[in-house]
């Protein structure tokens, strides 16, 4: 290693060009990267989507996903299998383990689902994918006084024109219908002509048609032969003859129903800020250049609005190019700024040379590790950068250590022999810190769950960031300082700096070394207490003062608001609730800016507000205006927004989101029975536990609550007129639910043909009265004389779990409640409710599982990890005990971080042992220096105390130093204030005040402990020979040496 070092400090030339290279090689990396808010994960499940319409949330259970289900057992490395059962609609999610080839794993499952015989022969054909995760990244907003159609096709003209732009792939419409041409049939028409839904349905297909009819082989070649005739307008479907009796009369379509090209029976009402709205959503993909895509929309919006009718606007609705920029020019801001007082600190503590070369080399280790990232996976999105703000002590550390150790050997040896004495004097400590570090973060690289698609791109970093730091600390640094010299004459400037430089010896050689002694001498005094404050810090996160969630709240710039009605409800009543919600805005509004006028402030809130009413659903989006000028944030703008929404008794669910990353505190359990009505009472049960706590303020399951049914039972003697249950059940959908007859193709896809009864019959139970079965023989029967029609209740959605019954309940929960209510939920509560129900099981819902067994492996993969850190040191030192005593500062890291979390008022997060993790790092370099220098002059032949003091004092400064740099460095980010910056702030405080509160630890803990360890050799070597001598005393001198 010293002929090494000393050759890259002999040949400066060489160290600029490898500099030189490290900088190209980082920019060229760094344009070549893709830009991401954040990394887009690659799932591990299968998604089968059965459509069976018409069909009963029980009906799709019993016929269709139990026997999918079944099926799916002989299917290896299958995780779970999550099914959902709704109105003529199924959902199964099949998920495998991450290691698990996709593609192989797809095949096989489609393999085994076309394999199932047994489904009803009306369903659609299973539709099995992949499952994506895809946010979109851009809203555009069509607007404008446009009737629907006009709109729609306006829309999805755009929606191609946008899909064909640079850097965008994935486009979809939303707030739209499908288009859809609805034959509806009159029953007294059918009568009056004796005709039937089937008949009528069989005339269209057979005379719209569009057939290959084979071909003629000429002598001058083939001509091919099609039998096309199909219908596209009102007018065309019509025309169509469905009966021609032998004297010339003709029944078309047009003499028993009424044709109408239109949409599908299922309202819509999308408007933004009170004009009709489609949004065009553009989709992330695997491959994203998000500022380029935004670029290349807003490019295109400028040239098309000029084309656009008068009244027709385009406007970005939400653009996550900004919220990356924004929140990347924080990060980069922050970043810059901190280094800038990197330099200001070492600039004020060391010569002017040595603390450009150091900062210089900390932007070389940062701009280097980009040309490593693009070849590895990594975009460049807010948590990889964020990655850099972890590594950035450590960089720090390392250059630092290697820059003042230069600096003190080239006081006594100028030039380049006290640059090279200088690197190899902390070589030692310097690798062994990296490798640590490294293996300190190697956990979040082999954790196994789709999580390691986000985690491993934070090792990545890590480990590329703090390779480039050595070669720069070892091979580049040395050689840029190789001719730095002790001056003999001093300027004004020089003075003031070396003023600096020798008060801060100064400070170490009389006040810290006056504390050491005083410390060694009450060593034991000394490890007790820090041991108390650990201690404390356990208790303080333990006892819930300092909150735990899982992943920070990143704050949105909109809110979403969705309230999901019972399915079935009126059209009209999804408007009252719109209604609703739009007063609410409006109220919020008021309230802001009356806050305003008697308190100060912008008055400012609300940008924009676009809604989405349906039967079933009611979304309302809130675009808010940038954070710097609002007067609220998006989650107190948020929760005030949902108490003036106040209550919407007959919804099944109220859902509001204000975070990026869907992070909305909550407890959710989930119960198994096979009993649907059990599964309901016990969800009720503990619904009304949670109700009562204070901060659960939002209860529900996914039940969705019960729907109304109309059950027919067959009436004795029907079977004698040749009736089924199975005949009159076909006649009764085809008339209320309607038979697709056709699939029409159109330029913006299918569209479906249906048969069936006029609105107003398929709106009115009283239309049940006059409906007529069809027998074979013509007859016409009423239906109430062959059926016997009851009222029953039936279930809206039923929800299964490795083919179990499941209902999940959840409340949302303000975050400093959130651990207490759920710990004494799962202590007190869940215990009476198994005693109550026996047989139901209970657990966490899939997000919290998933979360407890990421964080199980995580604990086992840091087991194995701090034996390797252990190891590594055990070795570089040929010790069993130092190891231990350089790794005390991972506790108190984490000691530091709670205090700190504690006195910021911020609940704890993942980031927050990412952190940790850092300040580790950090804070085990400060030791390996610091017993490493003891043990030189241990092997000297130095007294442990006096090792210790002397170590102590000539190590003060570039401990210090680190501290004080890696603290200030992170200072701007920890000052800022705005939304961008505040899902950083758990790592970010971690690490600072981790490395702020360990620097005692290193100061004063570490010389206690080895003096403590010293003494306890002494005492054991004591104890030896007292052993010893008794031993000969019982023996004999001679029993022992024939021994």
């Amino acid at each position: 290693m010293e002929r090494l070092i000393g050759w890259w400090a002999t040949n400066p030339i060489a160290a600029n060009l490898i500099m030189i290279g490290i900088v190209l090689a980082g920019a060229l990396g760094f344009n070549a990267m893709e830009r991401e808010t954040f990394p887009v994960v690659s799932s591990s499940q299968i998604e089968i989507e059965i459509i069976w319409p018409g069909a009963a949330p029980q009906e799709v259970e019993e016929q269709i996903l139990i026997r999918i289900e079944e099926a799916l057992g002989s299917v290896e490395d299958i995780y779970r299998i999550y099914s959902t059962a709704q109105e003529g609609f199924g959902r199964m999610e099949v998920v495998t383990y991450p290691s698990v080839d996709k593609n192989a794993f797809l095949n096989e499952v489609k393999l085994v689902v076309d394999s199932v015989n047994a489904l009803p022969s009306d369903m659609e054909k299973p539709i099995v994918k992949r499952a994506r995760y895809r946010d979109e990244f851009i809203r555009v907003a069509v607007h404008g006084d446009l009737d629907e159609r006009l709109l729609k096709n306006l829309a999805e003209q755009m929606r191609d024109e946008v899909a064909a732009l640079p850097y965008v792939s994935i486009v979809e419409l939303f707030g739209t219908r499908r288009e859809e041409i609805r034959i509806e049939v009159s029953e007294a028409s059918l009568r009056e002509y004796g005709i039937s839904f089937g008949e009528v349905a069989k005339a269209i297909r057979q005379s719209s048609i569009n057939l290959s009819s084979g071909r003629i082989r000429t002598e001058t070649g083939d001509v091919l032969l099609r039998a096309r005739n199909l219908a596209n307008t009102e007018a065309e479907f019509s025309q169509i003859v469905i009966r021609q009796s032998a004297n010339g009369g003709i029944v078309r379509v047009q003499d028993v129903s009424r044709v109408i090209d239109g949409f599908e029976d299922e309202e819509v009402l999308a408007t933004m800020n009170g004009e009709p709205s489609v949004l065009i959503q553009v989709m992330a993909t695997e491959n994203m250049q998000i500022v380029k895509a935004s670029d290349a929309i807003k490019l295109w919006m400028a040239e098309r609005q000029k084309t656009l009718p008068d009244g027709v606007n385009l406007s970005i609705w939400f653009d996550q190019a900004d919220v990356y920029k924004s929140r990347m020019a924080t990060i980069s801001s922050s970043a810059y700024l901190g280094l800038l007082l990197v330099f200001a600190v070492l600039f004020m503590s060391m010569r002017l040379g040595v603390a450009i070369w150091v900062t210089a080399g900390i932007a070389v280790a940062f701009l280097g590790t980009f040309a490593i990232l693009p070849i590895n996976g990594v975009s460049l999105n807010i948590l990889s950068t964020f990655a850099f703000l972890l590594i950035l002590g450590i960089v720090v550390d390392d250059a630092i250590v290697v820059g003042e150790s230069i600096y003190q050997h080239s006081q006594e040896t100028p030039g380049l022999q006290g640059s090279i004495r200088g690197t190899i004097a902390v070589a030692r400590p310097v690798i062994f810190a990296v490798l640590t570090t490294m293996v300190a973060f190697a956990p979040w690289f082999f954790v196994s769950g789709e999580e390691a698609q986000i985690t491993r791109q934070l090792s990545i970093v890590i480990t590329a960031a703090l390779s480039i730091s050595l070669i720069e600390a070892f091979f580049i640094l040395p050689a840029h300082l190789a001719k730095l010299k002790s001056k003999k004459s001093l300027n004004r400037f020089t003075r003031w700096q070396k003023n600096i430089e020798d008060k801060i010896v100064y400070f170490a050689r009389t006040n810290y070394r006056h504390w050491l002694e005083v410390i060694l001498e009450y060593r034991y005094l000394t490890a007790s207490s820090f041991v108390m404050l650990f201690i404390i810090s356990v208790g303080v996160f333990q006892s819930g003062w300092v909150k735990f969630n899982f992943m920070p709240e990143v704050e949105a710039e909109l809110i979403y608001l969705n309230v999901t009605l019972p399915t079935g409800t009126p059209y009209s009543r999804a408007l009252e609730v719109l209604e609703q919600l739009q007063t609410a805005e409006l109220q919020l509004i008021d309230e802001v800016e009356q806050r305003a006028v008697a308190e100060g402030g912008s008055g400012k809130l609300i940008e924009g507000w676009y809604t989405r009413s349906r039967r079933d659903s009611v979304i309302a989006i809130v675009k808010l205006a940038p954070p710097e000028v609002r007067d609220l944030g998006a989650k107190e703008a948020a929760m005030r927004l949902r108490d003036l929404v106040g209550d919407v008794p007959d919804a099944d669910e109220i859902e509001i989101n204000y975070t990026m990353n869907n992070s909305t505190p909550r407890v959710s359990y989930v119960l198994k029975h096979r009993d649907l009505g059990l599964l309901q009472r016990a969800a009720n049960d503990l619904k009304s536990k949670l109700y009562g706590y204070e901060g659960a303020y939002f209860v529900r399951d996914n039940m969705r609550g019960e729907t109304l049914e109309l059950h027919m039972q067959l009436l004795p003697g029907a079977e004698k007129i040749g009736m089924s249950l199975a005949q009159v059940s076909a006649q009764v959908r085809q008339a209320y639910f309607g038979e697709e007859v056709q699939r029409l193709p159109r330029e913006n896809g299918d569209v479906k043909v249906m048969v069936g009864y006029p609105k107003a019959q398929r709106y009115n139970l009283e239309s049940l009265k006059h409906f007529r079965v069809r027998a074979e023989d013509g007859r016409e029967i009423p239906l109430l004389s062959v059926v016997d029609i009851e009222l029953a209740t039936g279930v809206q959605q039923i929800q299964r779990q490795d083919g179990e019954r499941t209902v999940r309940v959840t409340a949302d929960v303000t975050s400093e409640l959130m651990s207490d209510i759920n710990t004494d939920t799962v202590d007190h509560y869940l215990p009476s409710l198994k005693q109550k129900y026996p047989e139901l099981q209970v657990g966490h819902s899939g997000q919290a599982q998933a979360e407890e067994e990421f964080i199980a492996e995580v604990m086992s993969l840091y087991v194995i990890a701090l034996f390797i850190m252990y190891a590594l040191i055990a070795v570089a030192f040929h010790s069993y005990w130092l190891p231990l005593l350089i790794m005390t500062a991972i506790p108190f890291g984490f000691m530091g971080a709670v205090y700190a979390h504690l006195a910021f008022g911020i609940s704890m997060a993942m980031f927050s042992f990412f952190g940790i993790g850092a300040a580790a790092g950090v804070v085990v370099n400060d030791n390996l220096v610091l017993v490493d220098y003891i043990e030189k002059l241990r092997g000297r032949g130095a007294d442990a105390v006096d090792a210790v003091i002397e170590a102590g004092v000539n190590r003060f400064r570039p401990i210090m130093l680190t501290t004080v740099t890696t603290f200030i460095g992170l200072l701007p980010i920890m000052m800022e204030r705005s939304t961008d910056a505040q899902f950083l702030k758990p790592a970010v405080i971690s690490l600072a005040f981790g490395v702020l509160f360990a620097l005692f630890v290193t100061l004063f803990l570490v010389p206690a402990l080895y003096c403590i360890g010293e003494d306890l050799k002494k005492a054991l070597g004591g104890l030896k020979k007292v052993m010893w001598v008794k031993l000969q005393n019982y023996l004999g001198p001679r029993d022992i040496v024939g021994s």
